[in-house]
């Protein structure tokens, strides 16, 4: 099986995992603002995901001789019942990390792509690095790994700034439009000069004219007109809901690494005398197999008794949905190959660096700016928020990285 041997090797994985699997949300928030369904698009994206995992393992899994400790994918593959313990271990982390990223998808809808994924994105630092970084001997040196994280958790309030600082603008946007509609219907109303009535175009008629028009990012309008084609209804909603949707799927992503982490290296001494460990992509394999089975039965239930007042769905309704599959097929992809270069990273350089991808903020970030005109026509303040946090996320995925040793074989 192919083996990273050197740091750089590590860190260049760890690097295309955080495009990766910054990327993926993306998408994901993206097919929701055009309307599809969240369960149509996790039941895609589910599919791709555990297809990437299986080409991961039966491609690089199978490069080079298989050796009596460290086996190829396919002969660990048939030795399922002497690695059993290792085995639940790479399942349990696969079912939170999928139950994590099945919450984003509605988080992000509530919360916003940005602050969903650095509130989640700390949670995960703050408690699955530390619990690796003690899993995996301390072989990262903490006087510069502690820091990264503390790093991370500056940003995080940043993040919270900025959600905050946003959500006031918007509400500003929203109630500038109602008071400036009502000075217009006022206008509308006077009689015209010499006491005739001026003929005017009724108010409903001048809307319909300019929904016509593709509102510009960042105005009231767009805010209106989005919510309007979206799937997951915003508007009116308490923000303690996506908040407490968020903190949730950041627990269950804080305890996917660790639990891989002990599926390879059995830290707990499970395994009897003289079985090896799992390698990664067997781990890997099993992981995305528990992942998927856990998607298909939370969605299909979804199907048929959604949440958050979404509309019911069937089997049929899914099938002929081919509006977004190709993007959601591609979220999917990007997600599995995002966390096979996670996991090849961290078995070379610890575990605790490789969670040095949860940095991937800054590129959801930088697509929610771009694609979705997130924080257009914001305050000043909230600019200077957003950039000081982006900031301190360069700074953080950078010591975390710095931090980063390499597992004695």
């Amino acid at each position: 099986m192919y083996v990273i041997e050197s740091k750089g090797g590590a860190i260049f994985c760890m690097l295309l995992s955080l495009f990766f699997l910054g990327t993926w949300p993306a998408i994901l928030a993206y097919l929701e603002r055009r309307g599809r369904l969240p369960q149509h698009t996790y039941l895609d994206y589910a599919i791709t995901n555990l297809l990437a995992a299986m080409f991961i393992a039966l491609t690089l899994g199978e490069i080079g001789e298989s050796k009596p400790s460290m086996p190829n994918f396919l002969n660990q593959l048939y030795q399922v019942q002497d690695n059993w313990p290792s085995v639940l271990f790479a399942m349990a982390g696969g079912v939170a990390l999928s139950v994590g990223n099945l919450s984003i998808q509605y988080a992000m809808a509530l919360v916003g792509l940005s602050v969903v994924e650095v509130v989640s994105a700390s949670i995960t630092v703050v408690i699955g690095t530390t619990v690796n970084y003690f899993l995996d001997g301390r072989i990262n040196r903490a006087e510069i790994l502690f820091p990264g994280v503390g790093c991370f958790l500056i940003a995080v309030f940043l993040g919270s700034s900025v959600h905050k600082s946003n959500d006031v603008d918007n509400t500003a946007k929203l109630k500038n439009l109602e008071s400036k509609l009502e000075e217009e219907e006022r206008e509308s109303d006077k009689p015209a000069s010499g006491g005739a009535s001026a003929h005017k175009v009724p108010m409903d008629l001048e809307k319909a004219n300019e929904s016509t028009k593709e509102p510009e990012f960042g105005t009231a309008k767009f805010l209106i007109k989005l919510e309007e084609r979206r799937s997951i209804k915003v508007f009116g909603r308490s923000i303690w809901v996506g908040l407490a949707i968020t903190f949730f799927a950041g627990f269950c992503y804080s305890l996917f690494s660790p639990l891989f982490n002990v599926a390879t290296n059995d830290q707990f001494h499970r395994l009897r005398e003289g079985v090896p460990h799992l390698v990664v992509y067997t781990a890997f394999f099993y992981f995305s197999i528990s992942s998927f089975a856990i998607a298909l039965i939370l969605n299909i239930t979804f199907l048929s008794h959604p949440v958050l007042d979404l509309p019911k769905s069937s089997f049929h309704a899914y099938f002929a949905d081919w509006n977004g599959r190709g993007w959601a097929l591609l979220a999917g992809m990007l997600c599995g190959f995002g966390n096979g270069l996670q996991f090849m990273g961290g078995q070379a350089a610890g575990y605790a660096a490789a969670d040095a991808v949860q940095a991937l903020p800054l590129v959801s970030t930088f697509w929610g700016v771009v694609a979705f005109g997130e924080y257009r026509k914001s305050s000043r303040k909230t600019y200077i928020l957003l950039i000081t946090m982006l900031s301190m996320f360069i700074i953080a995925v950078g010591i975390l990285m710095a931090s980063s040793g390499h597992r004695k074989s």
